[in-house]
């Protein structure tokens, strides 16, 4: 099995991880650009790394992310932060990468029915 490939997280499964106080919190990247964010977001703190300003952020993502807690990345439908994922397991940033299976749009319909779908 390739290392460098994120493993995959249900929206159903992470709303789980998020509402059990005994479990470890996952660190959550949204990779979506600002216009999506306005029209669709979270209602927990996730740090906004849209991909198309990476320039801006890339070089110092060791500093941004942290080391010891698993990430879950996120975008609309879960093929950016797939993509995204594989290059932070590249940088050896952390080794635990999850991608949210299809994004914040199956979080709305899964988990989240408020969450505006766009």
């Amino acid at each position: 099995m390739n290392k460098h490939i994120p493993l995959n997280i249900s929206p159903k499964e992470l709303s789980e991880i998020l509402e059990d106080d005994s479990s470890e919190k996952p660190f959550i990247v949204d990779v979506r650009e600002d216009n999506e964010i306005a029209i669709a977001s979270f209602s927990f703190s996730v740090l906004h790394l849209p991909l198309s300003k990476a320039p801006n952020w890339s070089a110092q993502i060791g500093e941004l992310l942290p080391s010891n807690r698993p990430i879950v990345v996120v975008c609309h439908a879960g093929v950016r932060s797939f993509n995204f994922g594989i290059w932070l397991l590249e940088q050896g940033i952390t080794k635990s990468v999850w991608n949210l299976v299809g994004g914040i749009d199956a979080w709305s319909t899964d988990v989240d029915q408020s969450v505006p779908r766009y």
